[in-house]
């Protein structure tokens, strides 16, 4: 149901001037609550999920913790478990490419030359399997350390943004032109519109697919000096074939976090373009000049509720 007054005077952008309509809730973030101290919720932001605790959001302060304790982990424990197994797989080989090295230097026999060869070929190429696996997995300790940094990012963002909406809820009309402008920079637009968490979920993304690109190149020129290396000795062996596509698996990879990147920043945009321009949707008051039909202009008032 709508009233409408004509002639009105505009009113304070997002404001009604009844107490009880301007502290209306009108989503999660906008409940308050008696945890309204910013210094405490930026101090707590620090711990996994604090902020959203501090501030009497616990399902999203649990599933914040639940991502960054899966991900430290991973990263500390279990990688640092892989790469001390596959250095413990890769030492008997290493022994054996240097015993096998300490026969040919010793043996007088042309004949056993090319036996101890053969199986010293063999142990290192097991080594330098056993390297690839350590290189990988050194590679996806680094994407995930970027992820684990990046949710944490995202958790300080959402905690103030939770914080500014409890104490200055606003449904001000904000331009979708500046927004655009704004957008321009990564996560400006959503600052501007003040959703902060949106913003941190933006740099979250960045931060996450710009290391995963890194690391992805990085195993593309490990392999491709692998590749250059083994194309002199067998180019048609098997393992040469293996470093192949491991080769287009990692461009691959790095091609598609690229691609991620800018739709993330394209989707950003659009984003902060459509919550201005639906800024004040939740506003009950809204004034509008429209044109009469006899001519001229009226000013009309209307009070949803």
């Amino acid at each position: 149901m709508a009233v409408s007054a004509f002639g009105a005077s505009p009113l304070e952008k997002g404001k009604t001037g009844i107490e009880s309509i301007d502290t209306l809730a009108v989503n999660e973030w906008d409940i308050p609550t008696e945890r309204n101290s910013l210094a405490a919720t930026m101090l707590l932001s620090i711990l996994p999920g604090g902020g959203q605790y501090y501030t009497e959001h616990y399902v999203r302060g649990g599933f914040i913790t639940g991502i960054e304790l899966l991900l430290f982990y991973e990263v500390v424990f279990n990688k640092s478990f892989q790469y001390d197994r596959v250095l413990e797989q890769a030492a008997p080989f290493r022994d054996s490419v240097a015993y096998y090295t300490n026969l040919m230097i010793k043996s007088p026999s042309r004949d056993s030359l090319e036996v101890y060869q053969q199986k010293r070929l063999e142990h290192a190429n097991r080594v330098r399997s056993f390297n690839d696996k350590k290189m990988e997995q050194e590679d996806l300790r680094k994407a995930e350390t970027a992820w684990l940094y990046g949710v944490h990012l995202y958790s300080v963002f959402d905690a103030f943004g939770i914080w500014y909406n409890n104490n200055y809820r606003s449904v001000e009309q904000k331009s979708m032109k500046t927004a655009l402008l704004w957008s321009i920079i990564p996560g400006a637009g959503q600052i501007y519109n003040r959703e902060f968490g949106k913003a941190g979920l933006l740099y979250m993304g960045l931060l996450g697919s710009a290391v995963s690109v890194w690391t992805s190149q990085n195993m593309v020129e490990y392999y491709l000096d692998r590749k250059h290396l083994m194309a002199g000795e067998n180019p048609s062996g098997e393992d040469y074939e293996k470093i192949k596509e491991r080769v287009t698996y990692y461009r691959k990879n790095r091609n598609q976090y690229i691609w991620a990147s800018a739709l993330l920043y394209l989707y950003a945009v659009g984003d902060a373009a459509v919550d201005a321009l639906l800024s004040d949707f939740d506003n009950p008051v809204h004034m509008a000049v429209v044109p009469q039909f006899g001519g001229g202009a009226q000013a009309v008032f209307t009070f949803d509720f």
